[in-house]
């Protein structure tokens, strides 16, 4: 694995008492702009702009993060479900460049109507039922 950071990143050095989850390949934090309560990233340690850009292991070991903090999540907060996605590229939203996926834990209720989930990205395209 490389140790690529980049200094004026902010999620190349992530103070270590902002991380509640870690492997050998990512991180995870609670985001510093949430959408709801426990909102939480999983950061590659390597500065990447995409996870595509790491190899086939790495990109798994960041996964694993991601249903451990799933997992957390649940514990913690007794969420009815998660949005978990990523913003790849500057066309899909992505306005930090390095690499991060997001775990949102839902609520029944804390949107009218939930269906679509992600779909949403395109308003006018989201219904298909």
């Amino acid at each position: 694995m490389s140790t690529s950071i980049k200094e004026n990143c902010p999620f190349c050095k992530i103070p270590q008492e902002r991380i509640i989850l870690k492997n050998e390949y990512g991180v995870a934090v609670y985001d510093g702009f949430p959408v709801v309560e426990g909102h939480t990233l999983v950061v590659p340690r390597i500065h990447v702009r995409s996870i595509y850009e790491l190899m086939k292991p790495d990109q798994a070991a960041l996964w694993s993060l991601v249903a451990e903090v799933r997992d957390i999540l649940i514990q913690r907060f007794n969420p009815d479900g998660f949005n978990i996605g990523l913003n790849d590229g500057d066309a899909a939203g992505q306005t930090i460049d390095h690499a991060h996926i997001h775990i949102i834990p839902r609520r029944r209720g804390d949107v009218k109507d939930p269906r679509g989930g992600v779909r949403w990205v395109i308003p006018e395209k989201v219904k298909y039922w």
